[in-house]
Parts: C-alpha cells; structure tokens; sequence
C-alpha cells in the first residue's frame, strides 16, 4: 500500500541555487515559457534576479530595502 502525500507536506523549492549559468537559466526559462503561465513566469525571472544576486542591487537602486 502507498502512502500518500499532500503537496502542502511538501518542502519549498528554491531554484535560484541552481541557476549558477546562462545555459542553466536558459533551459529554466524555457520550461516556464513552455508551461504558459504569467505568475510561473514573473517568479521565475524573480528567481534568476536572486540568483545573479540583483535583488540587493534593485533595492538599493529604488531605495526599497526589504
């Protein structure tokens, strides 16, 4: 018998760790693209943000420090 999960149980998934290069970033945005999906696709370019460490920077630049 298997036992089941529910997806509130699972962990959150940050991908930004892992899109440490261009071909990274690419193949992800190409899966988002892919999926069709405007919110999927303004938090993936939130994730590539943090992931080239730009949000430090955007905060700075409009004087929202979160």
């Amino acid at each position: 018998m298997s036992k089941c999960i529910k997806v509130t149980d699972l962990p959150d998934f940050d991908p930004a760790p892992y899109l440490v290069n261009e071909v990274a970033i690419t193949a992800f945005l190409n899966d988002i693209l892919e999926a069709n999906d405007a919110v999927l696709l303004a938090t993936a370019q939130e994730d590539i943000a943090r992931a080239r460490g730009m949000i430090g920077q955007m905060s700075k630049t409009t004087g929202d420090l979160k």
